[in-house]
């Protein structure tokens, strides 16, 4: 009777496996058999900034459960790195469906949508991390202390101001780590050839002007990305404005007024691409902020309406805060425009002293 080994990481279930098909072996005799001890689910839909932040995770498991095949419920399955996840699954019925008719060891559910905690709370699992749905079908913490305390920091302006932990500790926390320096894990997989020039001779600074529609609160005025990209010209900086597509009439502008180059906006991959030619970015709290910090760029970050603990910047960056006293805390709009405060000249000097450490 024919050996079939369906613990191996590389079985499929449905067709060949890699080492079959590369080397024509069979289980029986086959020296790349992996077994699995343990199934473990990753439940991170969000944007795709918080899908990339939540990454270390992959670098603590791959340290502590070495044996675990991991899959990942994503709405951003392009931006997971696909060497470190067995199975990545785009948000969809046949997904949802897989998913619900195993059985994993660990669930790990960082999300609180309703579709999360749904799917959480339904999923056969040993184990349970993070957020799960009551008998409402609201939200609820999976009952240990960390989890709790980060449904609480969702619940409470106070309690989110008062809290000292970063994004990626507290995610630790609830999986019971110590967060240890685990970088984010992103890769670029751009292809060339690109539409523009690198000057090897200069450092780069990439000024991301944008940040997105639903919390305007966080924009820099034009007139100070104009004045801010002439200072960096001028000293200079191979200067880039970066952007989508809600950018493009903006960073034209800037451009033309201050000399700095605009090489267009393009899709993620080409994106990141561009990110990583940067030695240093400006941005406001947007996912260009969570791409700056996976490529290991200085980054100088804006920030009014956020918790600046909950920002983790590994040594490369620094955090600027209007001059002015305001209080717009999650606010999608601030009526004193508090952004204007923060200085073109405050802006050229943090990104002059990254660049000379």
């Amino acid at each position: 009777m024919m050996k079939i080994r369906t613990d191996c990481r590389h079985f499929r279930g449905d067709m060949p496996c890699l080492p079959h098909k590369r080397q024509g072996v069979h289980c029986r005799d086959c020296g790349f058999y992996d077994p699995v001890r343990e199934r473990i689910l990753i439940i991170k839909l969000g944007a795709i900034g918080d899908v990339i932040r939540t990454t270390p995770l992959l670098r603590a498991l791959a340290d502590r459960h070495p044996r675990a095949s991991v899959s990942w419920l994503t709405g951003s399955p392009e931006i997971l790195p696909a060497g470190r996840i067995d199975r990545i699954l785009p948000v969809s019925l046949e997904s949802v469906e897989w998913i619900k008719a195993g059985r994993f060891d660990w669930l790990i559910n960082l999300d609180k949508d309703p579709l999360a905690i749904s799917l959480a709370s339904s999923v056969s699992a040993g184990r349970k991390s993070g957020f799960l749905s009551d008998d409402r079908g609201l939200c609820r913490p999976d009952g240990g202390s960390a989890a709790r305390q980060k449904w609480l920091t969702g619940l409470w302006d106070d309690v989110n101001r008062s809290n000292r932990m970063h994004y990626v500790e507290e995610i630790f926390r609830i999986c019971g780590f110590q967060f240890k320096g685990e970088e984010y894990i992103l890769e670029d997989r751009a292809e060339g050839p690109f539409p523009w020039a690198i000057d090897a001779s200069q450092k780069r600074v990439g000024l991301n002007t944008g940040c997105g529609g639903r919390w305007t609160s966080r924009l820099w005025p034009e007139e100070h990305w104009i004045s801010l990209a002439r200072s960096l010209v001028h000293a200079g900086y191979q200067t880039v404005l970066l952007g989508g597509p809600q950018e493009h009439e903006r960073n034209e502008r800037i451009s033309k007024a201050s000399g700095s180059e605009y090489w267009g906006h393009f899709d993620l991959p080409v994106f990141i691409h561009q990110v990583n030619q940067m030695d240093a970015v400006v941005t406001a709290v947007t996912m260009a902020m969570h791409l700056a910090i996976g490529l290991r760029k200085k980054l100088v970050l804006f920030n009014n309406i956020f918790n600046p603990n909950e920002f983790y910047l590994y040594g490369r960056g620094v955090i600027l805060k209007p001059e002015a006293d305001c209080d717009c805390y999650y606010s999608p709009v601030c009526e004193k425009d508090c952004m204007r405060t923060l200085s073109p000249e405050t802006v050229f000097r943090a990104v002059e002293g990254l660049l000379a450490s």
